[in-house]
């Protein structure tokens, strides 16, 4: 795509000689830009809002068409003074279906240029309907809304400054960390730097586990772990590997280094909420281990205890996820159901409690799976370019499973021959106790898109610890992780503790306060 005809070359060449004041006040000429395969709606100004602190902006709202069928709603950000020549897009969440708007208005109060996109298709977070029939919309939301975005957003932004954005950024969790993985594979020009949280990366295998955990629940009554029972599993497993390393934290530190057996849970005499019924001990099973078919091949990984009672907002919790909060329908449910039915089974009906685990992740892989899964391990173009990305993921998600992480970055090590080779570039942030994208027992305000916090030092913020490696070149080692009192800043600091670049861990000195980080040091495991 490219600024297209003699006016949208002359108006470009006004606003090169023009000062970002005259910018301001022409905002709304912003419409008279001619992009290919997209057209600008509306140009207006956002007044400042002092109590937010959100400075006056020029909103920008556009639609791609880059097929017949696709219609990419987008928004471009545009500070009108104090701009910092940068331009930060942002991912969505679940399904997709509208702007991400929160994680916008705090960003423009930092003075990026700020671009997002509703991936091609209107509907709640979990509606699938979109999909139904809409080859071109799922492709729109696999990888080309987001590519679209990109590049009409620096085309307005060089159309509205009279000169290209410095640097650009790409900052996604969930959903978003899957398009940001995307993007860093399919089209690693387009960003200089990418924060990665939590992707949702191996999306039909994840959607075939989602599927996996709402049939070890919920296909037979019997196996349903109520809200009551969730808090014996959390403790039974803090028992067990609670005390990791010399240091008692009410999380588990090193999931990989856990040795926690369910069966422990087994009632011995009748039922109770101190134990599980041999039903239920299955399901929990089915959890932690994963999804697999008849062979006992896996198709994806399992879940890591320790989080089964955290409160947590929906979306967020692990709970909600798996469990359903208090009760069902779950999330694992919903999203697959919705998923399968709508995209891979064409049926709005669908429910994956009847999903093959033999047949059917084969038919969803052939139909969408070269849409959608962010797996490939060779970023080497990306690395070319001089791109860098930071990527982090909570080891008590309930949504994509930690250990997907874990995988893929041991993936792309491989790939590019080694560990150096490869946080050259790329490196991998484990967080204890935190679940999907935030919340969660441990630490988890470190610059995520769920720390509210205020951070912008890089050694408390992984994006501001990006955007120094990618500016100055300032290799990243540990981010501060701060755990606030009821996750609410105001309330004050209840620990902090050290994220390390995997595959080291954060390890006691043997002094010093456990809960702050200083009394840690990354080192590599034993």
């Amino acid at each position: 795509m490219r600024l297209s005809g003699k006016a949208s070359v002359l108006f470009v060449a006004a606003w090169r000689l023009s000062s970002i004041g005259f910018a301001q006040k022409d905002c709304p000429s912003l419409t008279n830009v001619t992009l290919s395969g997209a057209s600008i709606q509306s140009s207006e100004v956002v007044a400042a809002a002092a109590a937010t602190g959100t400075p006056a902006y020029c909103r920008v709202k556009g639609t791609a068409t880059p097929s017949s069928d696709s219609k990419i709603g987008f928004e471009v950000w545009l500070p009108l003074s104090g701009w910092n020549g940068e331009l930060l897009q942002l991912g969505n969440g679940g399904l997709a279906g509208s702007i991400n708007y929160p994680p916008m208005l705090q960003q423009i109060g930092r003075h990026y240029a700020v671009a997002a996109t509703d991936d091609g298709h209107t509907g709640a977070g979990t509606d699938g309907s979109w999909a139904l029939g809409h080859p071109e919309k799922v492709t729109d939301f696999g990888y080309r809304a987001v590519h679209e975005t990109s590049v009409d957003s620096k085309l307005i932004v060089n159309a509205f400054y009279g000169h290209a954005a410095k640097y650009t950024f790409f900052n996604g969790c969930s959903e978003g960390g899957r398009e940001a993985l995307m993007e860093a594979q399919r089209f690693p020009a387009d960003f200089n730097g990418i924060l990665v949280g939590a992707p949702a990366a191996a999306w039909t295998g994840l959607m075939a586990g989602f599927a996996w955990n709402a049939q070890a629940l919920l296909k037979d009554p019997a196996s349903y772990i109520p809200e009551k029972k969730r808090a014996t599993i959390e403790a039974a497993a803090l028992k067990a590997c609670g005390a990791q390393g010399g240091v008692t934290d009410s999380f588990i530190k090193d999931p990989l280094g856990c040795q926690f057996d369910p069966d422990v849970l087994l009632c011995k005499d009748g039922d109770a909420d101190s134990c599980l019924t041999a039903p239920q001990l299955t399901a929990l099973k089915k959890i932690y281990g994963g999804a697999v078919d008849h062979s006992g091949k896996r198709i994806y990984t399992g879940y890591e205890p320790g989080a089964e009672a955290e409160p947590g907002p929906p979306g967020i919790s692990f709970s909600s996820y798996i469990y359903g909060i208090p009760a069902p329908p779950t999330l694992d449910l919903i999203f697959s159901s919705a998923f399968y039915g709508n995209a891979v089974a064409g049926d709005p009906k669908y429910s994956s409690l009847t999903f093959d685990f033999d047949k059917d992740p084969a038919t969803a892989e052939a139909k969408v799976g070269g849409a959608l899964n962010a797996i490939n391990p060779d970023l080497k173009a990306f690395k070319a370019h001089g791109g860098k990305m930071l990527h982090y993921h909570g080891w008590n998600d309930g949504s994509p499973a930690p250990l997907a992480s874990v995988e893929y970055y041991r993936a792309v090590e491989s790939t590019m021959k080694g560990i150096k080779n490869t946080q050259d570039f790329y490196r991998l942030y484990m967080v204890p106790g935190m679940m999907h994208c935030g919340f969660g027992p441990g630490p988890n305000m470190f610059g995520n898109l769920t720390d509210v916090s205020g951070a912008t030092d890089p050694q408390h913020n992984i994006f501001d610890a990006l955007r120094g490696w990618v500016e100055e070149g300032k290799q990243p080692d540990s981010i501060i992780a701060t755990k606030f009192n009821g996750d609410d800043p105001k309330k004050g600091v209840a620990m902090t503790r050290s994220l390390c670049p995997f595959p080291q861990q954060a390890v006691w000195n043997g002094k010093g306060e456990t809960k702050d980080a200083a009394s840690f040091t990354c080192r590599m495991p034993k």
